[in-house]
Parts: C-alpha cells; structure tokens; sequence
C-alpha cells in the first residue's frame, strides 16, 4: 500500500468486538492502529445506520491523515466504513467490514461475515466461527505464563467462561444458581478441577453466587484483579465449558484442542441456533449437562482463513 499511514481498526469501545477486528489484522500480519468510535451528542444516542454524516459524527475519532486499508467491526463501524469509501470516491481508502453490516453490502470492498448471519454475496468471505486472537502461538505462551498459577488445581481442569444476559438470553441469579448446582455436580462425581472467569457483561450478583459455591470445593472464580487469565485458561484447560450467549467465547474456545460444552441459557436466538447446530456438526460442542466429557477433537478456527481470503481480495 502507498500510504505511510498504518491501516486502521475502528470499532465502538467494546472488547469483543475490537477483538475481531485485530484478530483478522493479526492473522494477515498488518500493523494497525486501533481507532476507538467515540460519536458525540446527539448522534450517541441515535443508531448509527440512521447519522445522516457517520463521518461527522465520529470526527474526532478519524482525524487525517487517513490510511489505506480500514477495518471496522459491529454496526457503528460499518456505518462509518461506508461513509469513508464514498468520500474517497472507492478507490483510495478500502474497507474492510467484520459481521454483517445491515447496510448495502455494496459499500465494502470485503465483508466477513459468520455463516448464522446467511448473508451471501461477491465480496462476502464466510467463516464457521467468529474472528478472533487465539492461536497456538498465543496458548503456548499463555501456558508458560499461567502455568504456575493454575498448577495448584486439580485435574482435570475445567475452564468456565460466563458471559451474561442480553436481549436473547438470560444469566440472573436463578440462572446462575442452577450453573453452580451442575458445577458442583461435577466436581463432586468427576474429580476435577474447576476455574471461572466472568466478563463485564457478567452480573456480580452471579459472579458472588459460584464464588460463594464452588471456592469451599476447591475452586476459583476470578475476581478482575491482576492480569486476565482468559487466555491462560483457555491454554491449560482439559476441558471449557462457555455461556450459550456469546459467539465469540464459544469461538475461542473451540480454537483450543480440548473439548468445548455449552451450558444452556433460557432465550432464543435462531442465528445462534444456527450457529451452535454448526458447532455441534462439526463435532465441535456439546451441551453441557453437569459431567465432564472427554472426546476425540480438532481445534477450529477459521481465522487464518479468512485472513488469507481477504489479503487475496484486496491484493495485498
């Protein structure tokens, strides 16, 4: 590329996103520079898809010079993806946008999309799973590094990732209560270790519920203090069990080489339906049901691929 300027990352302020549009820039081995979307009043309180100018909206975020090669992620991004490659008139600046924008696919130069979002077209690249950062590489290192932390447990040793409610799914206190009861169950009749880590999305009243619950067995729930150990847990698992709610988690674990199981959530989501039945086909993921489970399994991650797909398409 011509420009001396570092392509680009612009997302809204939330990790999970931003994560997917690194993990694609890392797997193309791009340099970038992450641009954090930052729209000021009164566009911050009105969709996206609805500014009149995204650019206007968002200007103190994308201050030129501009680069060559923008990737965006979620529908903040895209809106504002959009606007750039028609200011540049299609030629200077190139998009590339991570999830289905809800707008004219038309205005990107690639898309990347996940298969439950069915979305199709000439500049469409379909993944099985949601971008991501985790690569042997990185479990590796994240092994070294947490090793000494995670060796005073038992094993097996049972990652859990909780993620929380949103408008599909719920995780309250009731819900909660019911995953420290198959927690539980586990331990108890498989011997084994166990390891949470909410998110921020997580409720604290049900972080406090499995703290209180499974510490006097012998495990441990991370309390946002010191370094995130998701990847070193995701690195030293035996096994992982995630929150039906979040795609991503469920991505990332099953990018690891151990088996992933997926603890049930009430709520619909025919898109993460679609997703799971993907997983489950793939020999992926199983629900969970309060056991360990061991079965014979190939990480999978569609990342790289879809890096390759998209440096192919533009070229580069």
């Amino acid at each position: 590329m011509s420009s001396v300027v570092a392509p680009w990352i612009v997302s809204e302020n939330l990790a999970g996103l931003q994560s997917q549009a690194i993990g694609l820039a890392e797997a193309a081995g791009l340099p970038t520079e992450l641009r954090v979307l930052k729209p000021a009043a009164p566009w911050k309180w009105i969709t996206a898809k609805l500014w009149p100018n995204p650019l206007a909206a968002v200007a103190d975020s994308i201050r030129t010079p501009r680069p060559d090669l923008v990737i965006g992620c979620g529908g903040m991004a895209g809106a504002v993806l959009a606007a750039l490659r028609r200011q540049s008139g299609h030629r200077s600046v190139r998009v590339v946008q991570v999830q289905n924008p809800r707008m004219d696919i038309r205005n990107y130069d690639v898309i990347v999309a996940n298969r439950h979002d069915e979305l199709t077209g000439p500049n469409v690249v379909v993944t099985r799973t949601a971008l991501h950062r985790v690569t042997p590489e990185r479990l590796a290192q994240e092994s070294d590094r947490w090793w000494p932390h995670f060796a005073r447990f038992k094993r097996p040793l049972v990652a859990v990732l909780l993620g929380g409610s949103n408008g599909r799914y719920r995780l309250d206190k009731d819900v909660g209560a019911r995953l420290a009861a198959d927690l539980i169950s586990m331990i108890r009749h498989d011997d084994v270790g166990v390891v949470v880590t909410p998110s921020r999305r997580t409720d604290p009243a049900v972080t406090a519920l499995l703290r209180d619950a499974l510490t006097p067995l012998g495990g441990w729930v991370w309390d946002f203090s010191g370094d995130n150990p998701y990847f070193g847990m995701l690195a030293l698992a035996d096994m992982i069990v995630v929150t039906q709610d979040s795609v991503s988690m469920i991505s990332e674990a099953a990018a690891t080489s151990v088996p992933v199981m997926v603890a049930p959530l009430p709520g619909f989501s025919r898109r993460q339906g679609l997703f799971l039945k993907t997983m489950k086909d793939e020999g992926r993921v199983r629900p969970f049901e309060g056991r360990f489970a061991a079965w014979p399994v190939t990480a999978l991650n569609d990342t790289p691929l879809a890096a390759a797909e998209t440096k192919r398409r533009l070229g580069l």
